[in-house]
This record gives structure tokens, C-alpha cells and sequence, in this order.
């Protein structure tokens, strides 16, 4: 289960240092893909990407091809070097937001990359308070 708060900076090849934790539980080889609701990245096993795009691949026609490209088109299949660096591509960069230092956080099966501002920003507007609220309306 992936978990943790990590802040590292990206090197001017755009290299990112994954924590090893997060690497052992992610793998050789991973996928790092643009988030569809916030501006941040996020990060699956190989097996975690397929479970995620299984229930959209079951659609039919025309829909499941758009959504399965637009998920796809941009995602980078990454294998970290010897000193646990992947490589991001300028559009995922230009897409998160991410200037120079990032968070890395583990969210149970995928990591976020985040900015660290947009990070800040978000952490700043979820607090615990809210999230207990959030899950007493859903009765848990």
C-alpha cells in the first residue's frame, strides 16, 4: 500500500527521485499519467494502470476509444535509473504545474506527483474536519 508525503526537486534533465518505498511497491516499470480531476500526476503499477483501465475498455464504441486515448497519449511507461530517478516528459511537467519541488504522495494503490504549490494550495483546503464531514455523508 503506497503511503507517505515526500518532497524532492526535479533536476534540470527532469529527473525526479520516486522514494523507495514507493518504488518497491510500484515496481521495475511503472506508468506515470496526468490526473483527470486535479493538476497533479499519478503513478501505477503496471497491474494498478490495467485495473484502472479495464472498467473503461469495457465500454462500447466511440467513447471507450476517446477516453482510453486521452488517458493514454501522455502517459509514460518509466523505469527508474540506479539512483531511483525517472524521467518526466515537459508535457506532464507543463501539465501539474511543476516548477522546481514536488510532493510525492502515497494514496493506497497510486502515487501523486504534485507541485509543491498546488500541493500547499490543496492541503490548505482539505483538512481533517472536512473530510470527516465528507465521510459522514456517505455514512461511513
Amino acid at each position: 500500500m503506497l503511503s507517505g508525503e515526500y518532497k524532492h526537486g526535479i533536476d534540470t534533465k527532469n529527473r525526479l527521485f520516486i522514494p523507495a518505498r514507493h518504488r518497491e511497491e510500484l515496481g521495475e516499470c511503472f506508468i506515470i499519467a496526468k490526473s483527470i480531476r486535479e493538476k497533479c500526476l499519478r503513478v501505477y503499477s503496471l497491474e494498478e494502470w490495467q485495473a484502472y483501465i479495464r472498467p473503461i475498455e469495457a465500454l462500447d464504441g466511440k467513447d471507450k476509444e476517446r477516453i482510453v486515448r486521452a488517458l493514454s497519449r501522455n502517459a509514460a511507461q518509466v523505469t527508474p535509473d540506479s539512483q531511483g530517478r525517472v524521467v518526466l516528459t515537459p508535457d506532464l511537467i507543463k501539465y501539474a504545474e511543476i516548477d522546481k519541488n514536488t510532493y510525492i504522495v502515497g494514496c493506497g494503490h497510486y502515487s501523486e506527483i504534485w507541485s509543491d504549490a498546488n500541493y500547499e494550495a490543496m492541503v490548505e483546503e482539505e483538512d481533517l474536519a472536512s473530510m470527516r464531514d465528507l465521510l459522514e455523508s456517505y455514512g461511513l
